[in-house]
């Protein structure tokens, strides 16, 4: 079977063997940064970079993940210093 790198990558879809879904099943249900988040928690240790090593793209991954956490906190504490004003 040949990989699909466009529609359905193999760091994507590792979960369909254990569950039966993709990554994008989940995500396609979150906001951005949520959805990001988990893509990038559930592709780690399965995206692999040649300019990398697999550690490295590991803690990358789990990196891109906090910043778009991160990025969720922000939001959510400017939304409320907000509705204080």
């Amino acid at each position: 079977m040949s990989t699909d790198n466009v529609n359905h990558p193999k760091h994507y879809t590792w979960l369909t063997d254990i569950c039966g879904i993709e990554v994008i099943d989940i995500t396609r249900h979150m906001d951005f940064d949520l959805g990001n988040a988990i893509k990038y928690i559930l592709r780690s240790g399965h995206k692999t970079d040649a300019a990398m090593s697999d550690k490295d793209k590991t803690i990358e991954d789990l990196k891109k993940a906090r910043w778009y956490i991160d990025d969720k906190i922000k939001m959510l504490e400017n939304e409320i210093n907000k509705t204080k004003c």
